[in-house]
């Protein structure tokens, strides 16, 4: 399976976020013909305060049921490109909280995976910035995984990536492959991004597939600016493509036999669960 991370420059314009989006993700299907492609997280809205969030946010429908204006393009690039769509994540309105939710398209556009993101990005920076999504977003407490092309994945959402147990519970869950669409700011990512998803690679055995958004944005009045940097690491924690600063993408293929040939060589789950630690 092909694999193509897209790496946007979105802002608050939902309008103009899909349309970078629809322009990339052609440019993609165009010159390197993935079967899969993935968005970084909120990709149709970062920066402009909690009104952008608020008119960015849709309803997500029942099963069969039509959906928003980013829910209908992601499930028509699925099924006009007869590719299986990550949607990184977008803002959803649930009945009395926004969430910060992922879903996934197979090829025929029909939905096979919603994840709402877990772990909520509230922390002080560096330089002292402030970050509080749970002022916004709900928290999603549900483990997700869905299988397309033979490959199971396994979902999370950016700040989930510094809670490897969580990882560990996705790969116990079968996932071959884990997504982790991300806004990492630059002072943070500089520093921590490729180490801990190479980590998490390393630790589960697993390909991690971390489309992530780049550059400067708008909060408030103030610039702040995200890592970029998408990448995609195979199981032994090699970094296999890799997006430079600036919009663009990158595709690597996964391998299912070397996701086999690194378990089996170094059985980690099986040692994990003869020798349990005792707390």
């Amino acid at each position: 399976m092909r694999v193509c991370v897209v790496q946007m420059n979105q802002g608050s314009d939902k309008a103009a976020n899909i349309a970078q989006a629809r322009g990339l993700i052609e440019g993609a299907l165009a010159a390197d013909r993935p079967d899969l492609i993935s968005l970084p997280e909120t990709w149709t809205n970062l920066g402009g305060g909690r009104e952008a969030r608020e008119a960015a946010a849709e309803v997500l429908p029942e099963p069969g049921g039509s959906g928003g204006e980013a829910y209908e393009f992601l499930r028509g690039i699925a099924r006009g490109a007869g590719i299986v769509v990550h949607g990184g994540s977008i803002i959803e309105r649930g009945p009395d909280r926004l969430y910060n939710t992922s879903l996934v398209f197979d090829r025929d556009g029909r939905e096979i995976a919603r994840y709402r993101k877990i772990h909520l990005f509230d922390i002080v920076g560096p330089d002292g910035t402030g970050y509080r999504e749970s002022a916004v977003y709900g928290a999603g407490d549900r483990l997700v995984t869905c299988s397309a092309g033979g490959i199971t994945f396994g979902l999370s959402i950016c700040y989930d990536l510094r809670f490897p147990e969580l990882y560990i519970a996705l790969r116990r869950a079968g996932a071959e492959a884990i997504f982790v669409p991300s806004n990492f700011t630059l002072q943070t990512g500089k520093d921590h991004w490729e180490v801990l998803l190479r980590a998490r690679a390393i630790e589960t055995q697993c390909w991690i597939i971390a489309a992530a958004s780049w550059g400067p944005y708008q909060e408030r009045g103030a610039t702040r600016f995200v890592y970029g940097h998408s990448l995609i690491a195979d199981p032994w924690g090699h970094v296999v493509a890799k997006v430079s600063d600036g919009t663009g993408f990158a595709t690597a293929r996964i391998d299912p036999a070397l996701t086999a040939r690194v378990r089996r060589d170094m059985p980690l789950l099986a040692q994990r669960d003869a020798r349990p630690i005792a707390l």
